[in-house]
């Protein structure tokens, strides 16, 4: 029976939902989790007993991942029924067919019309995020979920930030259970989890793919998810400059803000406009100003920085005491901010849009970039400070548009 050995997130919540999202990264299980759920709806005690539901839709992007995915699949219908409940495949009309005479049919979310007309009492929806009519589709789903007393379904999917996933999620009668693809790595070859751990963990990207979470582009940000990813570069070349950039948290504890602590470098060859900078780690952490003066310095030797800076507007005097503590001859600048937060990121945005600005693989930037993708003119619409932004700003002002400013400021003669 496959709840004793399912996985938490692949059982179906208690109470009378009629959505539940299974939400979780790559390879998390969700494929087996839906096939399974839809066989506890169609069988009955014996094979040949009725179920809870006679109609199923089967919808996913194609009708060939309807097939291939969801029916025969390795985790699909076929493979997970035992023979004497295995339905048939009816390919010309594209359905199955249980021994109690419960049936299951295929539709692509390519074709919403398709599912004007039929009714259901149960359906499946397989990622549902990836749907080019995604909206249509799901529209036309409801209104054929009409059979039986409280028809329900099934979504499994990678999260995207996608209008028609985030008002299913919404709705007060939708369920979640979520996964990372780190759970189910019992049944995973492990050279694939090291390699997709290697290349995207940390990664905003990663978050969505691996860790299955939904990741919301705010409209009018500043930077966007598929921005950031183009940005993305697999080593940085030699660099002239490194710094750490420091945004402090003044107080300390558990509900205090995260001191953004983020290493950037820099090649500052030829014109001004050719300057690159790649941001090479995201070293942010929550603490007490001792805790987070000691991760900077540690940044700083990890990556053999020159110089450490930091905006002191709110600490003054305190930060550079604190930094000293730890070590009395660290190069250290103060900033102060003399424009607010949304203002000092809009030229730093500008150099991402000139591509003038790299994010290395492994830098651990995933909540780096969780929050730059919420900073908007209108300022931070995200939790909390945007402090590892704040950082960044820091690092890149310092790097390249102070640089970059006076190297164009005109020379003033005297007569």
């Amino acid at each position: 029976m496959f709840e004793f050995w399912a996985l938490p997130h692949q059982l179906p919540p208690q109470g009378a939902w009629k959505s539940w999202v299974i939400m979780g990264g790559r390879g998390a299980g969700k494929t087996r989790a839906g096939a399974e759920w839809v066989r506890a709806q169609v069988e009955g005690a014996r094979p040949l007993d009725p179920g809870r539901a006679r109609r199923v839709a089967l919808v996913g992007e194609t009708f060939d991942q309807v097939r291939d995915v969801m029916i025969f699949g390795d985790s699909g219908i076929i493979a997970c029924s035992p023979p004497d409940r295995r339905p048939d495949w009816e390919a010309t009309k594209r359905r199955l067919i249980w021994p109690n005479g419960a049936t299951a049919q295929a539709f692509s979310a390519h074709e919403p019309e398709a599912l004007r007309g039929p009714q259901f009492d149960a359906a499946w929806a397989d990622e549902l995020a990836k749907w080019k009519k995604a909206d249509e589709t799901w529209d036309m789903l409801q209104f054929a979920l009409r059979l039986g007393e409280h028809p329900q379904q099934v979504i499994t999917t990678t999260p995207r930030n996608v209008a028609v996933l985030k008002a299913i999620l919404k709705n007060p009668s939708t369920v979640m259970t979520h996964a990372p693809t780190d759970a189910n790595r019992a049944y995973l070859a492990a050279s694939f989890l090291e390699e997709v751990q290697a290349r995207y963990a940390g990664t905003r990207l990663g978050r969505q793919e691996l860790e299955g979470v939904l990741l919301d582009d705010v409209e009018g940000a500043l930077w966007t998810t598929g921005a950031l990813e183009a940005a993305r570069v697999e080593r940085a070349p030699e660099l002239d400059r490194i710094v750490v950039a420091v945004d402090p948290s003044v107080t300390g504890g558990a509900a205090s803000d995260e001191c953004g602590i983020v290493v950037v470098g820099a090649q500052l060859r030829g014109p001004v406009q050719e300057w690159r900078a790649f941001v090479l780690e995201d070293a942010s952490v929550r603490g007490k100003p001792t805790d987070w003066a000691r991760a900077a310095i540690a940044a700083m030797e990890r990556h053999g920085a020159e110089k450490l800076v930091a905006e002191v507007n709110q600490g003054g005097d305190m930060v550079e005491s604190v930094i000293r503590q730890i070590d009395p001859l660290v190069p250290f600048k103060a900033l102060r901010a003399g424009r607010g937060k949304s203002a000092r990121a809009e030229p730093v945005a500008a150099l991402y849009e000139q591509g003038r600005v790299k994010h290395l693989k492994g830098g651990r930037l995933g909540a780096l970039e969780d929050q730059m993708c919420k900073m908007t003119t209108r300022g931070f619409e995200g939790r909390g400070s945007p402090d590892r932004v704040d950082a960044l700003v820091w690092a890149l002002t310092e790097l390249i548009l102070e640089p970059a400013a006076h190297w164009r400021r005109p020379q003033v003669r005297g007569l």
